[in-house]
């Protein structure tokens, strides 16, 4: 009977001897197909296992370092954002005493205009005046016959106190004339204050702008990847946080007795919408399960999919027993306690039907109906269930079917 198996490998693996000579004997091994196909058999487990033992090892580094990478990518996120609100807030700033500068300053060109007109209309009058006073004074010269004696004196007397009185009035139309000049000059130095002001406002307008845009981009590309409906998400957002409120004051009003609505106060609004866009991201992504479950050191022992010729509807990071289990993004609390092979479970249940599971905890720290927000500690790693080590098996489920929580993970990995 154990002839047959060899007979039929024979025309694959013929039978092989090997000749083993010493100076005193020679030895024949001979090998048969059947031991031929268990060294080959041998052979080819010891390098399918080193090959799957370094894609392991090699998944594992890479496992281990996104903690530090998506650490060190939110710090920077959130600096830059700090930074940016610090900016808005001292351009909006200068943006403000830049309009009160402009209004004062537009106040005074209209004030220097009135007092140009007044004066040029009363430079006329004299002149017209002067004219007409001195046509008369010749005509009236001119007919009058020569007087001598008191007549005459009393005569001089009035012509030199006319006399006077025309060079005050010529004085006086100097003087107007020469505030009407440096009204002009001052008005135009307060355009040019006005001009230098609007173009740095723009400046600074373009780096802010530019600096919104490119903060929304990374919020845009995460929730692409993830392939929810991110526009429901952000409209139960806004019903939920859209209260209003406050006095009404009298609204602002300009010299032409409209409402003054700049384009610098333009362009500040497009900026505050871009903010709140950004803003709104924000919150989105805190109501879904995009950050690591586990932030201390661990191992990543299994991913997502078949496993073992079962389905496994979750991943394994291993860790020292009570290594912190934190709350990836908000929710409530829909299940905590003791669930079969899965030991001590959590479900938290997220926005657009998202739910995630927590199993083989050593300890529960939640209670079912509490909220929690991401980052907050809900349970410690354990071993309980059925486990061969302490590890936290972590899944996402949409809608009741389960997903590859990396996907979550990844797509936030430029975000958090």
């Amino acid at each position: 009977m154990s002839n047959r198996p060899n007979s039929a490998l024979e025309r694959v693996l013929p039978e092989k001897r090997l000749f083993l000579k010493t100076e005193k004997s020679t030895r024949v091994i001979h090998l048969r197909p059947s031991a031929q196909l268990a060294l080959l058999g041998g052979s080819a487990l010891l390098v399918g296992w080193a090959i799957i033992s370094g894609a392991l090892l090699a998944y594992d580094r890479i496992g281990g370092g996104s903690d530090s990478q998506a650490a060190g990518a939110q710090s920077a996120y959130e600096t830059r954002l700090a930074a940016l609100a610090e900016e808005r807030d001292a351009r909006a700033a200068e943006a403000r005493d830049a309009q009160l500068r402009f209004a004062v300053a537009l106040d005074q060109v209209q004030k220097y205009q009135s007092e140009l007109l007044s004066s040029q209309q009363q430079k006329r009058e004299l002149e017209a005046g002067l004219d007409a006073v001195q046509q008369k004074l010749g005509t009236a010269m001119a007919s009058m016959p020569a007087l001598d004696g008191p007549d005459g004196e009393e005569l001089d007397l009035a012509l030199n106190a006319l006399n006077d009185k025309l060079r005050s009035t010529a004085e006086a139309r100097d003087e107007a004339a020469e505030a009407a000049r440096l009204a002009k000059a001052e008005a135009a130095a307060a355009k040019a204050e006005q001009e230098q002001l609007v173009a740095r406002n723009n400046e600074i307008f373009d780096q802010i702008e530019d600096a919104v845009s490119a903060s929304v981009v990374p919020f845009q590309e995460m929730f692409a990847n993830i392939g929810l409906d991110t526009e429901k998400l952000l409209a139960d957002i806004d019903q939920g946080y859209s209260g209003q409120g406050g006095p009404l004051t009298q609204a602002t009003v300009s010299t032409s007795g409209n409402a003054a609505i700049s384009e610098t106060e333009a362009r500040a609004g497009e900026i505050i919408v871009s903010l709140d866009q950004v803003n709104r991201y924000r919150i989105a992504s805190a109501k879904l399960p995009l950050d690591m479950p586990v932030k201390s050191a661990f191992r990543f022992t299994s991913g997502f999919g078949a496993r073992w010729g079962r389905a496994h509807k979750g991943i394994d990071l291993a860790g020292p027993p009570g290594t912190p289990v934190l709350a990836p993004g908000d929710g409530v609390v829909t299940f905590a306690g003791r669930a079969g092979g899965y030991g001590n479970l959590i479900k938290i249940e997220h926005a657009l039907g998202t739910e995630t599971r927590y199993a083989h905890l050593s300890k529960i720290r939640v209670k079912v109906g509490q909220k929690v927000s991401r980052g907050a500690q809900i349970g410690d790693m354990g071993n309980t269930g059925r486990s061969t080590g302490p590890h936290l098996h972590y899944e996402v489920r949409v809608n009741g079917s389960a997903v590859d929580p990396m996907s979550f993970i990844k797509a936030a990995q430029n975000v958090f």
